[in-house]
């Protein structure tokens, strides 16, 4: 059983150590540090174990998990380089934008690190988190931190060249998804149906929706004949209907690339900010 330390005690870590001592995981396997009050309370939330410094964590945790903002990685780092160089922890950083190679660079030469991205829906247990070995990690690091990351969600193991795109489809795409959401539910007030139970209409029909996708997909992995999001579209699009007619207003309106065009500029973004 690894023991797992957080640097950052922000709402991320709050959603992992939470997601983790709910899928069994012992709170006393779980340590935390932070330069702020912030850890301590988590811990007593919790039931982790909270540690005064960066350094102790690393010299006491089997793995240590980079959950600070990404312009702090590098001080943090500097904070923990002796602790690692005598320890040897897997090093997992969530933070977005910090590369594997910067992040190796700064750290004793075989030091093991692993890249995962979680999205914000691991609040929820609902994130869909993207994985990426560096040069000295083994399969083994990888499960490990795929079973950390399951605990609060879904997780796809990638190329890190790949991460920008991820942040676009997964990382920021839910920020898309409650914009479409705050509109919808407030063409629905228009119409005369209040706020709270437009939202909650909404809410109900995107996650159903979602959920199809993925009922769908499961039966394609499984060798049936499940639908695409196309197909799904067709299947509610009666001829002469009233989504059909939606749908065309919303493609008339430029929705898909305004879609399209918001990807490319979070993509573009996240390497500026990578570079």
């Amino acid at each position: 059983m690894r023991t797992y330390g957080f640097i950052g005690a922000g709402s991320m870590a709050d959603a992992i150590i939470r997601g983790a001592v709910a899928s069994g995981v012992r709170a006393q396997d779980l340590a935390i540090t932070s330069a702020h009050d912030s850890a301590r309370r988590l811990a007593e939330r919790t039931g982790a174990v909270h540690l005064e410094n960066s350094a102790a964590l690393a010299r006491q945790c089997d793995a240590v998990v980079l959950a600070v903002k990404p312009h702090v990685v590098p001080d943090v780092l500097v904070q923990i380089h002796d602790a690692v160089a005598a320890h040897r922890p897997l090093v997992v950083s969530i933070a977005a934008g910090v590369t594997l190679e910067r992040i190796e660079s700064l750290l004793p030469s075989g030091t093991r690190v692993v890249r995962a991205m979680p999205n914000m829906a691991a609040a929820a247990g609902e994130s869909m988190t993207a994985l990426a070995a560096g040069r000295s990690a083994t399969r083994e690091d990888l499960e490990d931190v795929r079973r950390l990351m399951s605990a609060v969600g879904r997780t796809v193991t990638m190329a890190e060249k790949n991460f920008s795109a991820f942040v676009g489809l997964a990382g920021s795409s839910p920020a898309f998804v409650l914009t479409f959401i705050e509109a919808l539910a407030r063409a629905g007030v228009m119409d005369g149906i209040p706020k709270a139970q437009a939202v909650e209409i909404v809410t109900q029909a995107v996650l159903g929706s979602a959920r199809i996708v993925q009922v769908e997909e499961t039966r394609r992995a499984d060798g049936a004949a499940g639908r695409t999001p196309a197909d799904l579209i067709d299947a509610v699009c009666s001829p002469g209907g009233t989504t059909v007619a939606g749908v065309v207003a919303m493609e008339r309106s430029g929705f898909s690339s305004a879609v399209i065009d918001a990807f490319e500029a979070t993509v573009a973004r996240d390497r500026e900010l990578g570079a």
